[in-house]
């Protein structure tokens, strides 16, 4: 039942734009006790219905650049069988090591993004003053 509700968060938060698959696997690794290659496996097989949806709704709001969705599509498949390959070749203790530096880099972008946007439209607000 947990993988149930775990998904629907991770399907919300997906909806939302920030990244289920994120969640997907720290809820699996953390609280459901998967191996790591288990987990991020599970969280593609979650992210095709994920993106198949983002495209129709995207493609019906005209949001949707083909020419340069399929150039990230190919290059990010290429990458995808490259990263298959390197994590299949590590060990699930690195493997997790390595994913949680990668969420540690990603938290500190979003904060350093986040504090340049309000700084950015506090400086607008004041010249508009």
């Amino acid at each position: 039942m947990i993988e149930f509700f775990t998904s629907i968060i991770a399907g919300i938060v997906s909806g939302l734009g920030m990244g289920g698959g994120t969640i997907l696997i720290l809820i699996f690794t953390v609280f459901l006790n998967v191996e790591q290659h288990i987990a991020q496996s599970i969280n593609l097989i979650f992210f095709i219905p994920t993106a198949i949806i983002a495209i129709f709704i995207n493609k019906k709001q005209k949001l949707l650049d083909v020419k340069t969705g399929l150039i990230i599509g190919i290059s990010g498949s290429f990458g995808a069988i490259l990263g298959s390959v390197i994590s299949n070749r590590l060990d699930s203790n690195n493997l997790k090591k390595i994913f949680g530096i990668f969420l540690v880099i990603i938290a500190i972008h979003e904060i350093y993004s986040y504090i340049k946007l309000y700084i950015t439209k506090k400086t607008r607000n004041n010249n508009i003053k």
